[in-house]
């Protein structure tokens, strides 16, 4: 019995700090970075084309102490129409973490996002920058990542 206990550990051992177990770590914590990656540019690009299928359907959103529902009723509702009201949406000093434990996947951005609003009629513009952080919770589902809780905050820059 102890044989058979000892032969287990060293296998799960050997598994675990296998390169190919390495790799498989490594190629799904860059597949939840692409995820994250998709999103922010589209954001910056000011479309949310190619976003809804980064989210589950019944995913929840919670943004600055607000509770914005599901991802399609954030775009419909809040983020969709304000990004008609932007000239430019640009995040810089961008850092992500990414914590794979399959099926789930854990992120932490940070940021400064810059928005610079459509003139009025006036011709005048307005600029918002803030420092930004935002967690999301992303699960494997038939082969692809998608996130299903986002949440991010965001307070004035000193």
């Amino acid at each position: 019995m102890k044989t058979l206990k000892l032969t287990t550990v060293v296998m799960l051992l050997i598994i675990a700090t296998s390169p190919l177990f390495g790799q498989d770590a490594k190629t799904e914590k860059e597949a939840v970075l692409t995820v994250m990656k998709s999103y922010k540019d589209a954001l910056q690009n000011l479309t949310t084309d190619g976003t809804f299928e980064l989210f589950t359907e019944d995913s929840e959103v919670f943004e600055s102490g607000g509770v914005e529902g599901t991802y399609s009723h954030y775009i419909e509702h809040h983020l969709g129409p304000e990004l008609g009201h932007f000239e430019k949406f640009e995040f810089t000093d961008y850092e992500i973490d990414a914590k794979v434990d399959v099926p789930y996947a854990f992120t932490t951005e940070t940021y400064i996002y810059t928005i610079v609003l459509n003139p009025d009629d006036k011709g005048n513009s307005r600029t918002i920058k803030k420092k930004g952080v935002a967690t999301s919770i992303l699960k494997k589902i038939d082969g692809k990542w998608k996130i299903i809780k986002t949440h991010s905050s965001s307070r004035n820059t000193k």
